[in-house]
């Protein structure tokens, strides 16, 4: 599993697409297509514009939220949050073989997308960020260390968890430390695409 995620940025169906298109060419090899309060005619051809290039790109391509969507397209997984679909109705839709993942903020949280069998978690955030509107309560490095520190002492085995949240390249290595597998970001590649190699090269 790839340890550097990104996820889409725009406010048009055509900002969308261009930062998709971007990243790709710059290196990224996951995309989580993400675009909140969407035409949904609009979100259905991005997903499927942003399915084909990452197959091009032989990327990984995830839809945030939009289980149908998903199954239609034949994209790779969801990213489902909280408050979104069930995981297990998911799986019923998507099948064993597609890719789930589940949004976490808390200890409980972590625990219960565990016992719902997600593929990877995105824990979060890190500190503020402007790319989500309802933000969960910022965790900081202490509250990653407490929930990896809450894992070890039940014995659970740490699963796959991405820091996103204003994450930037100086903060990789302190998360590895803490035992993040990797990093799910938007406004710095969106920004920035070029710094995507550097990211990577952090992240072996």
């Amino acid at each position: 599993m790839e340890k550097l995620q990104y996820i889409s940025q725009g406010n048009t169906f055509r900002e969308q697409e261009l930062c998709v298109r971007k990243v790709l060419d710059n290196g990224v090899k996951w995309v989580q297509v993400r675009w909140k309060n969407a035409p949904e005619n609009e979100l259905i051809k991005l997903c499927e514009i942003s399915k084909q290039l990452c197959s091009e790109y032989q990327a990984v391509c995830i839809i945030n939220d939009h289980v149908q969507i998903a199954r239609e397209i034949d994209a790779d997984g969801v990213h489902l949050g909280l408050n979104d679909s069930a995981v297990k109705d998911a799986r019923l839709i998507l099948g064993e073989n597609k890719m789930i993942g589940g949004t976490a903020n808390t200890l409980s949280d972590v625990i219960q997308r565990i016992k719902e069998s997600c593929d990877y978690i995105g824990l979060g955030p890190l500190r503020f960020t402007t790319t989500k509107e309802k933000l969960s309560p910022v965790l900081g490095f202490e509250g990653y260390q407490h929930i990896i520190d809450g894992l070890r002492e039940k014995s659970i085995d740490v699963p796959k968890i991405f820091a996103i949240g204003s994450v930037t390249l100086e903060d990789i290595l302190p998360l590895q430390e803490i035992g993040i597998y990797g990093i799910a970001v938007s406004g710095l590649i969106t920004k920035q695409p070029s710094i995507i190699n550097e990211l990577k090269k952090v992240m072996i």
